[in-house]
């Protein structure tokens, strides 16, 4: 990457994403109550979600100002076409990162859940794509899947040495050795944590 990790540029792209990890959740929701149901209601919305309805009333209500949330004559919310390919996009992230996660770096599965979650909205079409067509290049090959999942199986964090690592630059290790903050204190202890 030849722009310094501050450069605004790219930091700044987060808060010009084109949808929070709040309104994908509520996408969603409305998207899976009315596969469910035949319907969705902002009571249901709240429910799923466990918010309160007046919470919900808000976010869905900045939905319908995206254009990604109507009404039917009985009320009942409905996704337009761009909420439902908004609310698809998110949910073939999640699947993708947690497939990635679990089958290809071999993490647990409430952990690559959980990253999966985190990152779901924010992942582009473009990198999905590839995720999906480096898994299927890995995973389709009985011989190239067992040599990965031996050498994850074998997972270490950190470098053996900075200097002859291909990913490392100037000698600096991508894996940063862990400080002794409370952050790092607390990730070494979560169960199944390399260090735990």
């Amino acid at each position: 990457m030849s722009k310094p990790i501050n450069d605004s540029t790219y930091w700044r792209d987060f808060e010009k994403n084109d949808i929070t990890h709040s309104a994908a959740h509520y996408l969603m929701a409305i998207d899976a109550l009315r596969d469910e149901y035949g319907y969705a209601r902002v009571t249901d919305v709240a429910e799923m979600l466990e918010v309160s309805r007046g919470a919900a009333s808000m976010s869905i209500s900045q939905l319908k100002k995206r254009g990604w949330v109507t009404e039917d004559a009985h009320r009942f919310l409905l996704l337009t076409e761009d909420g439902r390919c908004m609310a698809q996009l998110v949910e073939q992230n999640f699947r993708i990162l947690g497939k990635f996660f679990e089958e290809v770096l071999g993490v647990s599965p409430e952990t690559a859940l959980s990253d999966a979650c985190k990152m779901e909205h924010l992942m582009s079409l473009e990198t999905g794509r590839r995720l999906v067509w480096l898994m299927r290049y890995i995973l389709s090959d009985e011989s190239r899947a067992a040599k990965i999942h031996d050498v994850m199986a074998c997972f270490r964090p950190g470098c053996e040495s900075a200097e002859h690592c291909p990913l490392c630059e100037g000698g600096q290790c991508l894996t940063a050795p862990e400080g002794d903050c409370e952050f790092h204190r607390k990730e070494r202890r979560k169960p199944g944590s390399v260090n735990s």
